[in-house]
């Protein structure tokens, strides 16, 4: 359509009668004098008006510009750059601003980086203080519905019931009650059950409300009742120190840790019990495992047992499992060497210091 509009050349477009929608074709032209006019197909006048004094739409993609004189008749043409170099003259500060910003693709990237960067700041600093806050406000039927629905769902798929001797069983379950009667929960805060664990193998792991499971293949593993006891001490630490409904939180995302804190509790839980069943595949921190460790010595030595069982334990792993590396033993517990020589470090440590 459209030629240029620097020396006099015309802009073709229509032009719209004031308070009409009666539209004919035109052309706009910057005349002599710096007046902007706008003609018919014959040449006859159909607006006039100083440069200044018309108002110019901003430029936005390939929308049609349009141009409003002074008596309120418009011109509308989508020749953009003519209208732009027509425009020059008025030097008009922030005009096309929607234009420029849109064209201005460098900012675009700042803004993809400024957002990453908040959501790497909101996951760095924000969800440890949510998942903080959620673990205070939780109320106590929320552990009990996860722990009761992993249960659930791990008996109708992976354990069997427990093959253990009855004797075996009350043997290792009255120490662990000792353990719980000296624990923050009390006796009543904690139950062990026996499973076989199929797939799992050789394992125990805690749920948030107290719940510890062991498996026969870990006792067969262990062969003694003084490492059982270690590791169990090890999975109390977990349940007083709420890492397992840390680690259901974190991954819950912030979406059901903001659900729980504002008092949906409901639509919360709900959230939580689908993440319940896959408790198992989420692993706990370094930080988490140490705590833990710590706890288990100090509980085992306060108890009258060997505080180097967990020691033991982790040894028993690395020899029989080859676990000498920094991988993972079991999906709820990563053991290596390090851990080996801290626990045995603090156990000796706490020894020194505190004789029986």
């Amino acid at each position: 359509m459209a030629s240029e509009a620097e020396d006099g050349q015309a802009i073709s477009g229509v032009w719209y009668a004031p308070q009409t929608s009666r539209a004919m074709t035109a052309t706009l032209r910057l005349e002599d004098g710096g007046r902007l006019t706008a003609r018919d197909e014959a040449g006859a006048v159909l607006a006039s008006c100083e440069l200044p004094a018309a108002a110019f739409s901003d430029r936005v993609g390939s929308i049609p510009r349009r141009i409003a004189f002074a008596d309120e008749s418009a011109f509308e043409t989508d020749d953009n750059d003519s209208v732009d170099r027509l425009m020059q003259p008025l030097a008009k500060r922030g005009s096309g601003l929607v234009h420029s910003l849109e064209r201005f693709h460098p900012r675009l990237a700042v803004f993809v980086v400024l957002v990453a960067l908040l959501a790497a700041a909101i996951y760095r600093f924000a969800v440890p203080v949510l998942v903080e806050v959620a673990v205070l406000v939780t109320p106590p039927v929320v552990p009990e519905l996860l722990s009761s629905s992993t249960m659930t769902t791990l008996d109708n798929t992976v354990f069997e019931p427990s093959k253990l001797d009855a004797e075996t069983q009350k043997d290792i379950a009255e120490g662990f009650d000792k353990l719980a009667a000296a624990s923050a929960g009390g006796a009543d805060g904690y139950s062990l059950n026996f499973r076989k664990g199929g797939h799992i193998g050789p394992n125990a792991f805690a749920l948030p409300d107290g719940t510890i499971v062991l498996t026969d293949e870990l006792v067969e593993m262990a062969n003694d009742n003084e490492t059982i006891l270690g590791v169990l001490a090890h999975e109390i630490g977990h349940v007083d120190h709420d890492h397992s409904l840390r680690q259901v939180y974190r991954a819950a995302g912030v979406t059901g840790l903001i659900l729980l804190i504002g008092g949906d509790v409901g639509a919360g839980v709900e959230d939580i019990l689908i993440q319940g069943s896959a408790l198992l595949q989420l692993r706990h921190s370094r930080s988490a495992e140490a705590e833990a460790d710590r706890f288990s010595i100090e509980l085992m030595h306060r108890t009258g047992h060997d505080p180097l069982a967990i020691s033991r334990f982790l040894e028993l792993i690395r020899d029989k499992l080859g676990d000498t590396s920094e991988s993972d033993f079991l999906s709820t517990h990563p053991a290596t060497p390090s851990r080996i020589e801290e626990t045995k470090r603090y156990a000796e440590e706490l020894m020194a210091t505190m004789p029986d």
